[in-house]
């Protein structure tokens, strides 16, 4: 979150970015509300005050003055109540107001209002081009024998779905190769509970309930399910004063995620594209506030090798400010080439990596001790994605795949996986 004291001394700045970023927040009901909670936490003090000297006067009062004063006491008691009554209500609404303010965005970062505003910066191989009639994934998929969606339907509803044979294989050698890449930039491998508290989910910028949240509550609990591990990442280091000289901290976390993914439909959301639960490893940093910058272009650089020894066309684009994420100051997408995203094909999403500044930090008080000023500040955050198995998994299928119907295992997996190809079986349950 912004700081209340920023946002005073910049309205007309915090207000026209929550604008250009298409943000559901209001502003200046924010700051009314701020200055509302000021005025009666003012009186509450106030009202404090006079009672502690009442308490002294009244010690020393003759009898007339005592009943006087027992009667101002009763009074400021009863004031004291209302007004800690009516100050949990607006600082519950002035939280709910001001947890919806974004970030503020890079200079660099494009105007635009959706993801057609997003830039392409950078192109790495070229689309793949058949000479037969290519199978999108789900169909390569029936006839491979490793994806049925059917059965996921029938067991658990649409957009789920059950791996099987050489897909179970696939999905585990992507995360290995996932985590040895991030062990070999200096990573520390964790996997998370897969369930964390709306508390720590607000604070990582995610929204546990209301109709814009992508996320599974558990009923009646004030838990629900992850939609990523940054968010369990992010948790595992609130409330925490970060020596200095441990920063950078960096962790690759490993989880299913969870997304009710409403709304989604269309080609974009058939088969592995948008499904309601996947195995992701997240990559997530906690940095000194100078070195975020660098941090974000070497996580972005962390991910292109990831796909690069993949072999999978793709490109990076920079995110504008109306695709940005409310943590997010500065955003990268890598899309994979994938021949049946669209006509003809098109580039789907398989990774993000953004630098969220101190807006998580700030929000789950997670601080560093400053070796020159000797105070507490904030981190900063970054998070962004090795692999999400699924989008991964679409790309190499129908990419790799041959005539025969068979995959081609890109080589950097074949170590991993035991195969070199996914051949179509003639039976199959």
């Amino acid at each position: 979150m912004l700081d209340i004291r920023f946002i005073l001394k910049n309205v007309d700045l915090v207000r026209q970015n929550t604008l250009s970023r298409n943000a559901n927040a209001d502003v200046d009901k924010t700051v009314a509300l701020y200055e509302q909670l000021k005025l009666l936490n003012q009186r509450l003090d106030s009202s404090r005050h006079r009672a502690k000297q009442v308490s002294t006067q009244f010690r020393e009062a003759d009898e007339a003055t005592r009943a006087n004063l027992k009667i101002e006491s009763a009074e400021l008691k009863r004031l004291q109540v209302d007004l800690k009554v009516e100050i949990a209500e607006v600082e519950s609404s002035y939280m709910l107001e001001v947890l919806k303010i974004p970030n503020l965005v890079a200079d660099d970062v494009p105007d635009g209002k959706d993801e057609h505003g997003n830039l392409p910066i950078k192109h790495v191989g070229e689309p793949t081009r058949f000479d037969f009639a290519p199978l999108d994934h789900v169909e390569l998929g029936k006839r491979l024998g490793i994806l049925d969606f059917e059965a996921g339907a029938k067991v658990t509803g649409s957009k789920f779905y059950f791996l099987k044979n050489e897909a179970v294989l696939l999905e585990f050698g992507l995360i290995r190769l996932a985590l040895d890449l991030a062990r070999k930039h200096g990573f520390t491998l964790m996997t998370t509970p897969e369930i964390a508290r709306n508390g720590i989910i607000t604070a990582s910028g995610f929204s546990p309930r209301g109709p814009e949240s992508q996320i599974y509550s558990l009923a009646d609990t004030d838990l629900s399910l992850i939609g990523t591990s940054e968010i369990t990442i992010g948790g595992y280091m609130a409330q925490m004063v970060i020596p200095e000289k441990q920063l950078p901290i960096k962790i690759a976390g490993v989880s299913h995620c969870f997304r009710t993914e409403a709304g989604s439909g269309g080609r974009v959301g058939k088969g592995l594209y948008r499904v309601h639960q996947f195995s992701k490893v997240e990559l997530y940093q906690f940095v000194h506030p100078d070195e975020s910058a660098a941090a974000h272009e070497a996580m972005l650089a962390i991910e292109e090798e990831f796909y690069q020894e993949l072999g999978l066309p793709y490109r990076v684009l920079l995110m504008c400010k109306g695709d940005l994420g409310t943590p997010a100051y500065r955003k990268y997408d890598i899309e994979a080439w994938m021949p049946f995203i669209g006509d003809g094909g098109g580039y789907g999403e398989v990774t993000s990596a953004s630098n969220c500044t101190d807006f998580q930090a700030r929000r789950l008080n997670t601080r560093f001790k400053d070796g020159v000023t000797g105070k507490n500040r904030f981190v900063h955050t970054l998070n962004g994605t090795a692999v999400a198995v699924t989008r991964t998994m679409l790309a190499i299928l129908e990419n790799n795949q041959q005539a025969d119907a068979t995959v081609r295992i890109p080589k950097v997996l074949q170590a991993y996986t035991g195969l070199q190809t996914i051949e179509p079986k003639d039976v199959d349950f």
